[in-house]
């Protein structure tokens, strides 16, 4: 007999899968990392995260904010590269101060 989940751990679990699916490969992978950590089958959230993609809309929010599907896409790209780019400042800085440690005088 299939588990019926209450209506907040479905939008709870959509909108964490929807805020970092550009993470993942797919819509599959994000499921089955994510389904696990609020107690939802993935492949129960995979359906679900398949549904609300093909309606185009968010859980909880009306359709994007009103964006259209290619300005949806533009930013979850744009946001990925924001957070691949502050990873990268954060790895120059450590290299960095690494490498100043290094040189300076003092320390040998």
């Amino acid at each position: 007999m299939p588990k019926r989940y209450p209506p907040e751990v479905r939008e709870k679990a959509l909108r964490l899968v929807l805020e970092r699916l550009d993470e993942f490969e797919s819509p599959y992978a994000a499921a089955k990392v994510i389904g696990p950590l609020v107690d939802v089958h993935y492949e129960t959230l995979r359906v679900w995260v398949k549904k609300a993609m093909t309606e185009g809309s968010r859980p909880g929010k009306e359709s994007a904010g009103g964006l259209a599907a290619a300005e949806r896409e533009e930013l979850a790209k744009l946001r990925k590269e924001v957070r691949d780019l502050k990873q990268a400042n954060e790895i120059l800085k450590l290299a960095s101060a690494f490498f100043a440690r290094e040189l300076d005088p003092r320390h040998r």
